[in-house]
């Protein structure tokens, strides 16, 4: 029976091994970088508040979140010089969660955007870069 017992240790112990390896393996993180090992790719985060006359970069496919206004994010529009590189979307309220504006990069190329908010009277411009997706 000593030997059953050893045996089966030996067993679990070579199952742990492999069992590891697997882990190891299925943790590894993805080639994208920023990326997660489903290829998802986070947002470039920019403060409406810090932007005027900078130029944003952002990869073809990914978007731009548009952060620093709580009380008036709803009422920001957008001007784009050319709105076949990014397209502007509002931000909004859907009773369950509150959404930033935002921009979608959707080729590579380079425009200036003006954002514009009628409540509180701001006004920012800055250079949006799309670069080719990695």
């Amino acid at each position: 029976m000593r030997r059953h017992r050893h045996s089966l240790v030996r067993t679990g112990i070579v199952a742990l091994a492999i069992g590891a390896a697997s882990l190891l393996a299925g943790c590894s993180s993805s080639d994208a970088p920023g990326g997660d090992s489903t290829g998802t790719i986070p947002p470039v985060i920019v403060d409406i508040n810090e932007i005027e006359g900078t130029t944003v970069q952002v990869g073809e496919g990914n978007v731009i979140d548009l952060t620093g206004d709580d009380e008036t994010y709803l009422d920001w529009t957008a001007d784009i010089t050319d709105s076949s590189i990014v397209a502007f979307t509002p931000g909004k309220d859907d009773g369950s969660a509150q959404f930033n504006p935002g921009l979608t990069a959707l080729k590579v190329g380079e425009t200036e955007v003006t954002l514009d908010n009628a409540t509180s009277d701001q006004s920012v411009t800055f250079t949006v870069e799309v670069t080719a997706a990695e």
